[in-house]
């Protein structure tokens, strides 16, 4: 029986070499030689037999501040007056047309329309109106492009957010980072390719919780798995040597380490092999660059200051979009930021207040400060969460609090830098924020208009597994161009 499997084992190595040439198993041996500079600087060879970019890219790298629970667009972007007068009102079937509600209002015997306790204003030469939760935010709307017509078919949050972060609702698919990382390589061999940050917000601090799939490499490759800092002196775990162990007698075990790999390699035929070699040889290349990219000592005062006080507690949404553009600045393909706690359903005035206050300041730091560095030009950077929040009050409304159940016909996101339309907003809702008026924008749309920016077509990027190709927008998504510079 061994001896079966061993036979079969090789001849499909060498069916699949055959076949494919520069595949999975070029991929990783090119890994082994210089394995995170797989692809050169300009042009990278995919390992689907495709010359990616397939066009000269607007962005060359993303950030992505993804806003996990669903921030209310009707209190922080998507102004809506008519909710104010119609106050206790019930939401109209007119309006509702029956869509679907989640479990958690869909016993309610009403619906009752509410505004936001929030003063909006208008700023900038963009006019954009924007919460007075917000304020930094509206300073720099003439930056921005917000896209008032998001939309998407998942209703619950763990659906929902893998659907943004893989193009499914169902987990399995490579995140969107690791998709990035497999057809564009990486532009700095010391430090992962897809980086990942998480923090905890204020507003509902024991919230929805998230999980490593979501930044995980799927079918594809482990190469390509998102990298995730921590907070604390161990940024990424077993980094360090161990206790005793010099530098020299490190570099002699890895290559040890990496001869008895590429014998099992060549018995059996694993990419995953190789995948493992290039990982360890990226772990003691991290050994330096890690500590010297987390360590925000050498900032001056005042760029602290831009991105507040909060920027030097280790794991805090504004210490990390400081090490955001410091990941950035050192050249990393995807970097990955997760805040939590925009999930309320009570209390929402408060909460919300607490969550964009957590937010605000360092959004529009990270993006200034971008900007006078000369990397907002050519670094995309995204804001947003997986769904909006209802125009009615789910349970008890009162004269000072509310709450907002799920919403997934229409919400707010903005997206900045990268080859987007400053100073725009794209789309509208109708007069009470239930339904999209003009111009929808569903996620394989965002995710078609993602790569396209990095010099992809969607189209044409695909991976084949288990007989069938699969690409990031499943067999959807179209590019939009309206929101393009």
């Amino acid at each position: 029986m061994e001896e079966h499997l061993k036979h079969h084992l090789n001849n499909n190595r060498r069916h699949f070499l055959k076949k494919v040439g520069l595949g999975i198993g070029g991929l990783a041996a090119a890994s082994m030689i210089d394995p995170f500079n797989m692809f050169s600087k300009e042009t990278s060879v995919n390992p689907t037999g495709l010359n990616l970019p397939h066009f000269a890219p607007k962005a060359k790298r993303v950030i992505y501040l993804f806003q996990s629970g669903g921030p209310s667009q009707l209190d922080l972007f998507d102004y809506k007056p008519m909710l104010n007068k119609m106050r206790g009102q019930d939401l109209p079937d007119s309006i509702r047309k029956g869509q679907r509600l989640t479990g958690m209002t869909s016993g309610q015997e009403r619906f009752p329309l509410v505004g936001s306790n929030f003063k909006f204003n208008q700023y900038g030469e963009s006019r954009a109106w924007v919460s007075e939760v917000m304020p930094y935010t509206a300073k720099i709307v003439d930056e921005l492009c917000f896209i008032k017509t998001m939309h998407t078919e998942a209703i619950n949050h763990d659906p929902a957010i893998t659907f943004f972060q893989t193009g499914s609702q169902q987990s399995g698919r490579p995140s969107i980072g690791a998709w990035m990382s497999y057809g564009l390589g990486s532009l700095n061999d010391n430090l992962p390719t897809f980086s990942v940050l998480l923090s905890r917000g204020s507003g509902r601090p024991f919230g929805q919780p998230l999980y490593s799939r979501l930044w995980g490499n799927g079918f594809l490759s482990s190469l390509h798995q998102g990298v995730q800092y921590r907070a604390g002196k161990d940024p990424v775990l077993y980094l360090k040597d161990p206790e005793g162990m010099s530098r020299s007698e490190r570099r002699k075990m890895l290559d040890h380490l990496s001869e008895l790999n590429q014998k099992q390699e060549q018995e059996f035929g694993d990419p995953e092999i190789n995948s493992r070699i290039a990982q360890y040889e990226m772990a003691y290349r991290m050994q330096t660059s890690v500590p010297e990219t987390m360590n925000i000592d050498e900032e001056p005062d005042h760029i602290i200051q831009m991105y507040g006080a909060d920027a030097m507690i280790p794991g805090t949404y504004a210490a990390n979009c400081l090490l955001a553009r410091r990941l950035i600045e050192k050249d990393v393909r995807f970097v990955q930021l997760y805040h939590m706690g925009w999930d309320q359903h009570d209390n929402l005035p408060t909460q919300l207040s607490g969550q964009a206050k957590d937010v605000d300041q360092a959004t529009a730091a990270l993006i200034m400060d971008l900007k006078q560095r000369g990397l907002l030009d050519d670094t995309l950077v995204i804001w947003g969460g997986e769904f909006g929040r209802t125009n009615y009050s789910q349970g008890a409304l009162t004269d000072t609090t509310y709450g907002r159940d799920h919403h997934p016909r229409c919400f707010t996101m903005f997206m900045a830098g990268g080859g987007i339309k400053p100073g725009f907003t794209y789309g509208e809702t109708d007069e009470f924020g239930y339904n999209i008026a003009k111009d929808p924008m569903h996620v394989h749309d965002l995710q078609a208009t993602l790569m396209h920016l990095t010099g992809i077509d969607h189209t044409k990027f695909t991976y084949k597994h288990q007989g069938r190709r699969f690409r990031l927008t499943d067999i959807a998504g179209h590019v939009n161009h309206d929101i393009l510079s």
